[in-house]
């Protein structure tokens, strides 16, 4: 029985296996890209270790070693589904977006300008508020879940929205097609551990561009501190000029 160094140097490489290579490498670029700053990553560096040490222990043929690691292997697949079901629905969600059907979904230049007027000026006050816009990926359950209004962004209606004492300040505004689709939504909260210290609006910020393509700004009534969720990330400490330089290169992404 031939080692797997032998059978390696034995390998003869033609075209097909090079497009072979060349497609799996896309696909987990693809992949890495969109777990890129989510826990799921810290979980891909260690199977990346686990591979590793499998292939030194086939290669060297240590036993003990190798039959560990298959067996790790054959059991892993149904961890991962149950630890990481959010950012699987989430990469599925990705794989299936197609720019050439024509959605729209991002914010479109001419209600950026009225949301960030509106953000500056709750900043100042120091209110809190919430605004999610919606991109590629529907956002009808939340939408449908809040006060349905269907209006043009405005920075007065923004205002008066957030102004506390209002029945709908406590919720997020979803911003659909460069109209207020819908106010008083509530969002998803993130388990992030990263998150401490932060309050409820930005753990629904994270935990809906967590499961969804969706940029969500977030005003804190803390601090007046401006912040920017997407793709599970937050961006913090914002001023209104780099949001509204931040929405506008988003808006060509899609």
């Amino acid at each position: 029985m031939t080692s797997l160094y032998e059978q390696i140097q034995s390998l003869q490489i033609t075209w097909r296996d090079g497009l072979d290579i060349l497609i799996v490498a896309v696909v987990l670029y693809g992949i890495l890209r969109l777990i890129r700053g989510t826990r799921a990553m810290q979980m891909t560096v260690g199977l990346m270790v686990l591979g590793v040490l499998y292939f030194l222990a086939r290669v060297l043929e240590l036993a003990a070693l190798e039959s560990l690691s298959r067996e790790i292997f054959f059991y892993l697949p149904f961890a991962l589904v149950v630890l990481f079901q959010n950012e699987i629905r989430g990469a599925l969600a990705a794989f299936g977006k197609n720019p050439l059907l024509g959605m729209s979904g991002h914010l479109s230049p001419v209600a950026a300008a009225p949301l960030v007027e509106a953000v500056r000026e709750l900043a100042r006050r120091r209110v809190g508020a919430l605004i999610v816009l919606e991109r590629t990926q529907s956002l009808r359950l939340w939408i449908n879940g809040g006060k349905k209004i269907d209006s043009l962004v405005s920075a007065d209606l923004l205002i008066n929205v957030f102004t506390p004492g209002t029945p709908l300040h406590d919720g997020a505004v979803i911003v659909q097609d460069g109209r207020i689709a819908a106010a008083g939504v509530l969002l998803p909260l993130s388990a992030n551990s990263e998150l401490k210290g932060h309050g409820s609006r930005h753990r629904a910020a994270l935990g809906l561009s967590e499961e969804t393509d969706a940029l969500i700004v977030v005003v804190s009534e803390e601090n007046g501190e401006i912040a920017l969720a997407r793709e599970g990330t937050l961006r913090e400490n914002l001023e209104p000029d780099e949001l509204l330089d931040l929405l506008a290169s988003e808006s060509h992404r899609v």
